[in-house]
């Protein structure tokens, strides 16, 4: 039973809807996630694309991506023009987990373009 957790949710775009060409274009903004606790749960949406797309979620130290490290496990399996329009998958990381103040998405593009959205959904913490 989700209760309220839905409501109490924050969303943050890690990756705004876009037909990205290469694995820069298909590359986001690291997000601040001090913030939240509990669970970060990210979604990416696929449409339809050429080629290969392998997105994944790294830690790092600021917005630009310094000191950007993947994030074991948090792979998302790879979509490719057999599987696309729409693919939907999720991948869940303890904010806990993470040694670093900022989370991105980046994505591999084989072959584009590929259509692709990312969205960060957590808890912000309780303050008293």
């Amino acid at each position: 039973m989700l209760a309220n957790q839905a409501q109490a949710c924050e969303l943050a775009s890690l990756l705004t809807a876009a037909s990205a060409a290469n694995t820069a274009a298909a590359t986001g903004t690291g997000i601040d996630i001090r913030k939240y606790e509990g669970d970060l749960m990210v979604t990416q949406v696929v449409g339809t694309i050429t080629g290969t797309l392998d997105g994944k979620l790294q830690e790092c130290d600021d917005s630009g991506g310094t000191g950007a490290a993947d994030i074991s496990g948090a792979l998302f399996g790879q979509v490719t023009t057999s599987n696309d329009a729409p693919n939907v998958q999720k991948i869940t990381v303890p904010a806990g987990s993470l040694s670093k103040a900022f989370l991105r998405y980046v994505g591999t593009v084989g072959t584009g373009p590929s259509i692709v959205g990312v969205t960060l959904h957590a808890h912000p913490k309780y303050v008293g």
